[in-house]
């Protein structure tokens, strides 16, 4: 067992694939409802929780009955500033639609939810960050589970983290979180990509991020919606760990492993954090 009992502040970040139906893009309803009935119950055990969820374009693009921003056969948005302005229309109707399911859901255990949405500038401004923080902060306070999300609405290639798995890390580093759990479509890091090599070894533990573990990483991804392979992982574990935060890799398949984890269970890839003396957040997304 992993020695997470102490964990009192909890990130969890859960992709489109997992929260949304591969068929339609439409909201997966019964696993949106376990998701906010497991984070509820970490709350109401006595951890502070934040969750960073993707979906709003996928659906965004459900709600408009498009899919031309993914798929072949549109000529209207093939163009590369159409696609952007489809996928930021998208955004501001998927949004609305999934922060009003989470509001529903929540509420129905009671528990008072809110939404952030953030771009780089959120944290690159020092005026951003410290009103963000302050934000976090006091609605923690107030006993809130806030939804967090990129706000893809107005983000461009310059402003946008790219990921949510950046985006959660950055967040974790934030709100100083105990414990970061990314939840995916795999079961945690491996020595290859298992969709493409019988010979993959799962990795249960590191202790350390060096260039052997970066190597693992892949820049792709299981999902259509989804924009984040286990190389924005591994490069959230880099942001993570350095800011004195545990990291979990985990597969979303079972949404029960989010308390499984909280509580010790040897589930996905633990890795340890390494908190860096000289460690700022914004260093992170300049590097880009």
């Amino acid at each position: 067992m992993r020695d997470f009992d102490k964990k009192k502040r909890i990130v969890v970040k859960i992709g489109s694939s997992s929260i949304t139906h591969k068929e339609t893009g439409g909201a997966d309803l019964v696993r949106l409802e376990r998701l906010v009935r497991e984070l509820t119950d970490l709350h109401n055990g006595g951890r502070d929780v934040v969750l960073v969820s993707s979906g709003a374009i996928s659906v965004g693009l459900k709600a408009a009955n498009i899919r031309g921003i993914y798929y072949s056969g549109s000529e209207r948005h093939d163009g590369p500033d159409e696609k952007l302005k489809l996928k930021q229309a998208a955004a501001a109707i998927g949004q609305a639609r999934l922060m009003m399911m989470y509001q529903k859901l929540f509420s129905e255990y009671n528990q008072m939810t809110a939404q952030i949405l953030m771009t780089k500038n959120t944290i690159l401004d020092n005026l951003n960050r410290f009103n963000a923080r302050n934000t976090f902060e006091e609605l923690l306070l107030l006993g809130v589970i806030p939804v967090v999300n990129e706000n893809d609405t107005i983000a461009t290639h310059e402003i946008e983290f790219g990921d949510n798995d950046t985006l959660s890390a950055i967040v974790a580093a934030l709100v100083e979180a105990d414990l970061l759990i990314l939840l995916s479509d795999i079961n945690g890091l491996y020595t290859d990509d298992p969709h493409k090599s019988s010979d993959a070894e799962f990795i249960p533990e590191i202790e350390k991020l060096d260039e052997t573990v970066e190597r693992f990483a892949k820049g792709s991804t299981g999902s259509v919606m989804g924009t984040g392979g286990m190389a924005t992982k591994i490069s959230a574990a880099r942001i993570a760990s350095a800011s004195g935060c545990d990291m979990v890799i985990a597969n979303a398949d079972d949404l029960g492993n989010i308390h499984r984890i909280a509580t010790g269970a040897e589930i996905g890839t633990f890795i340890h954090s390494d908190r860096k003396p000289d460690f700022y957040i914004e260093d992170f997304l300049n590097e880009e």
